[in-house]
């Protein structure tokens, strides 16, 4: 056995003792969309948690061919695979955020509208 090997294995411990966990949300990823996918409006984003599960599930294989092979290829794979899902959820929740001010926004517009269009009005 050669060190790069063992430098592979003892780099990729940490997450292949979780990799049951990604494999985990990953699958529960793909079944949330293909639910969504059910439905006329959701079918419209459902490819993203489907994607994001496929990513997670690939992660959890490689991660687990690394850690038993000591296959350095299979390391930074399972690693590009993590980087792609944070980068997703990273520009959904700016978008999330994005539109939840939009929506903030909106609410209190219309309700300093209401209010200076009809005043405070006593009984």
């Amino acid at each position: 056995m050669d060190e790069r090997s063992e430098v592979v294995r003892d780099v990729s411990m940490p997450l292949a003792s979780g990799k049951g966990w990604v494999k985990f949300v990953g699958i529960v990823n793909i079944v949330v969309g293909a639910l969504q996918a059910m439905s006329i409006i959701g079918i419209l984003w459902a490819w993203i948690p489907i994607w994001q599960g496929v990513l997670l599930v690939q992660c959890g294989g490689a991660i687990e061919r690394a850690q038993m092979a000591g296959d350095e290829s299979a390391l930074r794979m399972a690693l590009e695979k993590l980087r792609v899902y944070f980068v997703i959820q990273g520009v959904l929740l700016i978008i999330g955020f994005a539109f939840m001010a939009l929506m903030f926004t909106l609410f209190f517009g219309v309700i300093m509208a209401a209010i200076s269009s009809h005043g405070f009005q006593t009984i």
